[in-house]
């Protein structure tokens, strides 16, 4: 909520890989719940749907790359991210109107994932040592950890 005037520039990605590097697979608690609450507040729709599947395959793709604690590596694998979300996101129109519309919805998004890869990038370079280190303090603190 903090950059509504941007499109697809959110903390969710971070903070998602973030989770998964201080709570392993405690995350996928945090995820689900979060797209529950998303649901919630925002209504279910298809793209309900897509964050069922597209939180977790980042939290994957993070716990598969735990070794490199560089941010300029993390923020590469978020800006990546950002930059594949939109073909991620086209999967449901696979099954609602076959190739044609998946495709058609995948390149539609392109500008937006763009941004989306940017924005990642940038959050991610300037903010993953910080915030792992306050993350990683509050899990001691209150022993969250794995």
């Amino acid at each position: 909520m903090l950059f509504p005037f941007l499109p697809n520039v959110e903390l969710v990605s971070l903070l998602i890989m973030l989770f998964t590097r201080v709570f392993g697979r405690k995350v996928l608690y945090i995820i689900y719940i979060f797209v529950l609450l998303q649901g919630v507040i925002y209504g279910f729709h298809l793209w309900w749907v897509t964050y069922l599947y597209v939180w977790t395959v980042l939290a994957f793709l993070t716990w598969l790359c735990r070794a490199f604690d560089s941010p300029w590596f993390m923020a590469a694998l978020s800006g990546l991210f950002g930059l594949m979300f939109g073909a991620l996101d086209a999967i449901p129109y696979l099954f609602i109107g076959g190739i044609p519309m998946a495709v058609s919805r995948w390149f539609a998004g392109i500008p937006f994932d763009l941004i989306h890869c940017a924005g990642n990038f940038a959050l991610c370079l300037a903010l993953w040592k910080p915030l792992q280190k306050a993350l990683r303090l509050c899990a001691e603190r209150f022993r969250l950890q794995p």
